[in-house]
């Protein structure tokens, strides 16, 4: 129940639907224990003609002997309003047990009703903060963590959670509630043949509980191996121009293959033990009633010492325990598998993000001076990228990044970012640590312009709003403009509101590529940051981007990492890096002159 305790935080905002459904359900045990004590004056009816005759009102006599009070309390008043006639007497005896079963299952409902809005609550609270949550981490997170797992936890594990909270609510208040309630009801018939109930259902409870121990484990294999071929899929679905055009077809399907028989052993294993529940419950709970039956009607046939009626009552009542005991067992079962979905789930929300805002984070407005990397060393796992790098780059000024892949380039774009946080040293805006602004702010001041055009499955209109969300379409369509994008926006059929499909799969690579210019433009942020955004494009659309860029880059403080060093030729500090050091620094005429690195590098491309 551990992880259970840690889910209930939150269903905090609901309890008052939780203390709905506790009253309903207190009045429907009632009810349910109710039901069948009014059975006794229609048995009565039906076979004892004596009973009808009552013309005193009974005497109350004690607890134990509560039952006989009510029976004849009923028949009493029966006989009174029916005025000794049975056809009457039955009449009202069958209104008095419709009125009561109504009422039973009036409460019934309204428990569940309130518990409904508990239970989505309650799911729709967990998968958002869960996806707050994933939003929140840091990259290096997904790095390591399969996207399908993610994706399994947020969906299947959550939902089981949900159906899991439901089974505890009932094990903790609604059958508990029956069964107490019905016992008393017992109690007051026969406290001998109550006794002996008490010897039997515990047995059957331990027998049950050994069943179910292993069903957390087994469920945690099952939840595991889910997200292990949702990564698999989402992986394909990416990736199908590489399989397909490698003729790997054949090796994924079998990677699937071994996965989902992985999962159907786990799940069959899983399932049976989990139907194994309710066979054995049953008829555990058959061999109770075969006892009892054995033990009662001696008590009514041989000893004398209870009622017919009374005895058929009380086996109604102590089905009564049963139905709702069978209910527990199979709650039981429900919390063990939702106890392995909830530390899934737990296991993402406890994390701690290292990139978390200090509590005194300054909100950082606007650009005025310059930035700088002070003796940065950086490593994503063993081995440093960069090693003390420092670099400053003045407000209005242009710093392009350049050498081969591997050399660090790209990582000092996710340090400016803030996608990553420093080993060592320090990137500083204007004199102030990155680290003691908020990251939200800091982002404010930053255009990302990426190797990958990332967009979504959403209008063009939408997705340059990502970038200034209450941008007018004519502020739109300007951006469009400085990014070379509107001369093929125009044109197509909806114009900005239409569609671009999965990742913008509808476009080619150019002009996705200037939306993202675009996007950024809208966003209209002091410093830029283009990681390679010309690098994956044909020479059309590289010249049609880099001219976007131009334009976007004008009056801006900008970082340029570049494949291709056509495309930086004018910046105003180009460095050159090799294995996360400065090897050669200055402008492109002064570089040339030094004859070295940067001469070699542009004069292989010019080859090319």
């Amino acid at each position: 129940m551990y992880y259970f305790r840690k889910i209930l935080r939150f269903a905090k905002p609901y309890r008052g639907y939780a203390l709905l459904n506790i009253i309903s359900n207190i009045f429907y045990a009632i009810f349910a224990g109710l039901s069948f004590m009014v059975l006794m004056p229609l048995l009565n009816v039906l076979f004892d003609k004596e009973t009808e005759r009552l013309s005193e009102a009974p005497q109350y006599e004690g607890f134990t002997k509560a039952a006989t009070y009510f029976n004849d309390y009923l028949n009493y008043h029966i006989s009174q309003l029916a005025d000794n006639d049975t056809s009457k007497a039955l009449t009202f005896v069958i209104i008095l047990i419709l009125s009561v079963f109504f009422l039973k299952n009036l409460f019934s409902y309204l428990a569940m009703y309130f518990i409904t809005f508990l239970r989505n609550g309650t799911l729709k609270d967990i998968r958002n903060e869960l996806y707050d949550k994933t939003i929140e981490l840091p990259l290096s997170y997904f790095s390591e963590k399969r996207k399908g797992d993610i994706m399994a936890r947020l969906g299947t594990d959550v939902l089981e959670i949900q159906h899991s909270f439901l089974s505890v609510l009932e094990l903790l208040i609604r059958e508990p509630l029956t069964i107490v309630i019905s016992i008393i009801f017992m109690i007051t018939i026969s406290v001998k043949l109550t006794i002996f109930v008490f010897i039997f259902i515990p047995i059957s409870g331990i027998i049950i509980s050994i069943i179910g121990k292993s069903l957390k484990r087994k469920s945690d294999k099952v939840q595991t191996e889910q997200g292990y071929f949702l990564s698999l899929l989402e992986e394909s679905l990416g990736g199908l121009k590489v399989i397909k055009g490698f003729n790997m077809e054949t090796i994924f399907n079998k990677k699937f293959q071994d996965s989902t028989k992985r999962f159907f052993h786990f799940s069959n294993s899983l399932l049976n033990r989990t139907n194994l529940a309710r066979p054995t419950s049953e008829f555990l709970g058959i061999g109770v009633i075969g006892v009892l039956l054995w033990f009662g009607g001696r008590m009514v046939l041989v000893e004398g010492s209870l009622g017919g009626e009374q005895f058929l009552t009380f086996m109604g009542l102590a089905y009564n325990i049963l139905t709702p005991a069978k209910a527990i067992s199979k709650a039981n079962y429900s919390v063990k598998k939702g106890n392995a979905a909830a530390e899934r789930v737990l296991e993402v929300l406890n994390i701690t993000s290292p990139l978390q805002d200090k509590p005194d984070a300054i909100v950082k407005e606007g650009f005025d001076k310059e930035i700088a990397l002070n003796n940065v060393s950086f490593k994503y796992e063993d081995d440093y990228v960069l090693k003390n790098f420092s670099i400053t780059l003045k407000k209005g000024k242009t710093l392009a990044l350049v050498g081969q892949s591997g050399s660090g380039k790209s990582t000092i774009a996710n340090l400016i970012t803030r996608f990553y946080d420093v080993n060592e040293g320090a990137v500083s805006i204007d004199g102030e640590d990155i680290r003691n602004f908020t990251k939200h702010s800091l982002r404010n001041n930053i255009g990302l312009v990426t190797q990958d055009s990332i967009l979504f499955n959403d209008s063009i209109k939408n997705n340059l709003l990502l970038g200034k969300q209450d941008a007018t379409d004519d502020e739109i369509i300007e951006a469009l403009k400085v990014a070379n994008a509107w001369e093929f926006v125009e044109n197509l059929p909806n114009g900005i509101d239409t569609n671009i499909g999965d990742a913008g799969g509808k476009l080619s690579g150019g002009q996705k590529q200037r939306l993202s210019i675009a996007r950024a433009v809208l966003k209209s942020p002091p410093i830029m940051v283009l990681d390679e955004a010309t690098s994956a494009l044909d020479t059309e659309s590289e010249k049609l981007v880099q001219n976007a860029l131009e334009n976007m880059m004008q009056n801006r403080t900008s970082i340029v990492i570049a494949h291709r060093l056509s495309t930086i030729q004018n910046a105003d500090i180009i460095v050159v890096m090799q294995k996360g050091e400065i090897v050669e620094q200055g402008n492109h005429e002064e570089l040339i002159k030094k004859d070295g690195v940067y001469k070699k590098l542009v004069t292989m491309q010019s080859f090319e």
